[in-house]
């Protein structure tokens, strides 16, 4: 808003009150004859244009202080997120790390090696997140979104990725004994490398998957697996069964 504001001066009282039609209406013109004059006064006033320049001067200088920390802001906002992922490690439940690994992730920050032992991550978003040798055991995975995520060597023992989208996944040489895949689709997903057994693959979707250089799949169970033909009859040769309840 512009406060200062430079004024015309004021034409003189005879003209100003002969615009007045009514008498009772001459104290009140009186009045704003007065503040126009003041008005016109500090519209002449140099000082309040010095102090309108400064005051514009400050916006400029407070917008390129707010860019130039922002990066200082982004990774405070980073080790805020690693403190609640940090601090829960080892622990069940949410304890916010959902979230913050999702804002992580969001903003291309390596997850690599991350802890997440016995965690509650039912439908997180984690698409092309980078966590290699990352800890899964025994967390619930439920429902999660992480299509495209690279989970190389990393430990799955008995997690549970139920209903999980994990289009493209690489999990190779990653060790998946007594996983949870039931209703999962794994399509296009690496398992080169990878360790299945007692893995529970019912009905999952396996389309185009890696699957010729699998470690092992023993007792592993591919009920129902989709769009896998050959690697159904390999698993079932090497160990696997078919069983729909467990």
């Amino acid at each position: 808003m512009q406060v200062y504001v430079r004024r015309e001066k004021p034409e003189k009282w005879g003209e100003w009150r002969r615009r007045v039609r009514h008498g009772w209406g001459i104290p009140f013109a009186m009045v704003e004859y007065g503040l126009e004059w003041v008005a016109y006064a500090l519209g002449n006033w140099r000082f309040l244009e010095v102090l309108e320049y400064l005051g514009r001067f400050g916006v400029l200088v407070a917008v390129i202080f707010y860019f130039a920390e922002s990066g200082d802001r982004l990774k405070q906002k980073h080790y805020q997120a690693w403190q609640v992922v940090n601090s829960a490690e080892g622990k069940g439940g949410n304890g916010g790390r959902i979230e913050a690994l999702e804002e992580l992730n969001r903003d291309g920050v390596s997850l690599v090696g991350v802890n997440l032992a016995s965690a509650f991550l039912m439908g997180v978003r984690l698409p092309k997140a980078r966590l290699a040798r990352a800890n899964f055991d025994g967390a619930d995975v439920r429902n999660a979104e992480m299509a495209g995520a690279s989970v190389r060597d990393a430990s799955l023992r008995s997690a549970n990725f139920r209903g999980a989208r994990l289009e493209g996944v690489s999990f190779g040489g990653s060790v998946l004994n007594e996983a949870d895949f039931v209703g999962a689709d794994l399509k296009k997903a690496d398992l080169t490398g990878a360790n299945l057994e007692n893995a529970d693959l019912r009905n999952t979707e396996m389309e185009g998957v890696k699957w010729q250089s699998v470690r092992s799949v023993k007792r592993g169970n591919v009920w129902g697996v989709k769009n896998a033909a050959e690697f159904v009859e390999w698993a079932v040769r090497n160990g696997a069964v078919r069983k729909e309840e467990e």
